[in-house]
């Protein structure tokens, strides 16, 4: 059993900064691909931003030069840095991992959701 617990969502006024860890538990073997996806009022889920397991970042472009998204496999986390938020990132923050089990076999995972509010 495979779990991705996110933390560190809630409500920001616009300008500020909020990071929202994911940390993955169970029985994995490797972390794959990490990243956050949202879901804003009336819209459909989009990328945010992930990160592979040798670094490689992607990011939508409607956060970039705003969001980092660094990782330490070490520790199996991934740690979203969102600076200068604005209204419009307003949306329940998902955390998605591809993650090699003990088998070998890999899976997608998601996590419950954090809720990100950004009053104007």
């Amino acid at each position: 059993q495979v779990q991705l617990v996110e933390s560190g969502g809630g409500w920001v006024q616009a300008g500020g900064s909020l990071r929202v860890p994911c940390v993955p538990s169970g029985d994995i073997r490797r972390i794959n691909v990490m990243g956050w996806y949202r879901r804003a009022p009336g819209s459909q889920r989009e990328l945010v931003a992930r990160i592979t397991r040798g670094g490689t970042t992607n990011y939508a472009d409607s956060v970039k030069g705003r969001f980092t998204i660094s990782r330490d496999n070490a520790k199996n986390t991934v740690y979203p840095q969102m600076n200068s938020l604005k209204p419009e990132d307003t949306a329940v923050y998902y955390c998605n991992a591809d993650i090699t089990i003990w088998s070998y076999s890999a899976y997608d995972y998601w996590g419950q959701g954090t809720q990100v509010t950004v009053s104007s």
